[in-house]
């Protein structure tokens, strides 16, 4: 009897452990038969297919540029800048310059006195004088001379006197006007110890380098000046693209702070010798003055090379995702695989592709590929 109870435990307990035994199977083949979700195909139905309104393009030759990419920044030729200085010295009285202000050809900028100044007028009205006088005495000596009343030796005296006292106020008539004060309104009642200091071109205001009440030395630069009709753009250029310029080559330049605004130009110079770091400079004409483009800002540049066919697609096709390209290819049925791509040189609405091989005789989305990028990424945290 005890033993046919020990036959019946042993039945049920092996009946048991097969039921788990089954469970556990049927669980596995449960989870076996679940497929990995594809995280690069993304699927359409008819409604959302009709939404989208997608298009699709094959791979084509199209001509493309090669460009060559530069950088630089903006200059202004020697002649058109004007350091403004005093050629006698003096202290500063008075200045209303500030840098960037607009200056016009002609403008009193500052006004300089010095006692210098004084003493040129005196000196200049006292060789005025003395050059009456010797006038009158040549006169004078030259009709004793005819009458033979004076040798022709006192005549030649009373000239060379007067010459010589033209000589020395036509030379202190020329350093008043190298300090801006016109020796012909120079008079005994009007003797200045300031002069003004005038802009010798239109333009602005780059530097200012005093403050009031402070003596300039002759050598000293007060203000500099700048006319930005003639402004260039400088580029650098290593000596291995040289070979690839040309003057009258045109451009297409943008500042890295507003990329999206394109200055159109053309090379006007290129320079004929290569520094220590194996690079030349290229000048550049822009066509069109910028006010904002001032000297010292860095600037981008594009310049197209030569053209020839490529495999190309629109750029509308790529979509940019964590620092890569993709397209989209269809395969039918409302699938669209998200399929990564090489491209470069995009210009124009078109990108070179490089692997071409992987796009052959395929159809890639041109049209609305960032809604199917969406719509896998949302499918995807699904």
């Amino acid at each position: 009897m005890k033993t046919k109870n020990m036959i019946v435990q042993y039945i049920v307990l092996m009946l048991a452990t097969t039921g788990i035994s089954c469970q556990d199977n049927k669980g596995e083949a449960s989870l076996s038969s679940a497929k990995p979700k594809d995280e690069t195909l993304v699927s359409l139905t008819e409604a959302q297919l009709q939404n989208a309104q997608i298009e699709t393009v094959t791979l084509s030759d199209q001509p493309i540029a090669s460009i060559l990419k530069l950088n630089g920044k903006i200059d202004v030729p020697p002649q058109n800048m004007v350091s403004v200085s005093i050629p006698l010295g003096g202290y500063l009285k008075s200045t209303s310059l500030l840098p960037g202000m607009k200056v016009s050809k002609g403008d009193i900028i500052a006004i300089v006195e010095n006692p210098q100044f004084i003493q040129l007028q005196q000196d200049y009205l006292a060789a005025q004088s003395k050059l009456q006088f010797a006038q009158l005495d040549y006169r004078r000596q030259k009709e004793l001379n005819q009458s033979q009343a004076s040798s022709d030796k006192v005549m030649q005296q009373a000239q060379a006197e007067m010459n010589s006292q033209q000589i020395t106020m036509n030379a202190i008539a020329r350093q008043l006007e190298l300090i801006r004060i016109q020796p012909s309104t120079v008079t005994p009642g009007n003797i200045r110890k300031s002069a003004p200091v005038y802009s010798t071109i239109d333009g602005y205001v780059s530097k200012v380098n005093v403050n009031i009440g402070k003596y300039v030395n002759p050598s000293d630069v007060l203000f500099e000046l700048i006319n930005p009709t003639d402004i260039h753009l400088n580029l650098k250029v290593y000596e291995k693209d040289l070979e690839q310029l040309h003057p009258g080559q045109t451009l297409l330049a943008y500042s890295n702070a507003n990329p999206n605004k394109k200055y159109s130009g053309k090379i006007h110079l290129i320079g004929k010798d290569v520094d220590p770091t194996g690079m030349t400079d290229v000048h550049c004409h822009l066509d069109k003055y910028d006010p904002n483009l001032v000297p010292g800002v860095y600037m981008n540049a594009e310049i197209q090379t030569t053209t020839s066919l490529g495999q190309a697609l629109p750029e509308e096709c790529i979509v940019d995702f964590e620092g890569k390209s993709y397209v989209f290819v269809s395969e039918g049925n409302r699938n669209y695989r998200l399929t990564a791509i090489s491209v470069e040189e995009r210009q124009k609405g078109l990108a070179k592709v490089l692997n071409v091989r992987d796009f052959a005789g395929k159809k890639i989305v041109s049209k609305n590929a960032y809604t199917l990028l969406m719509q896998l990424k949302n499918s995807g945290e699904d």
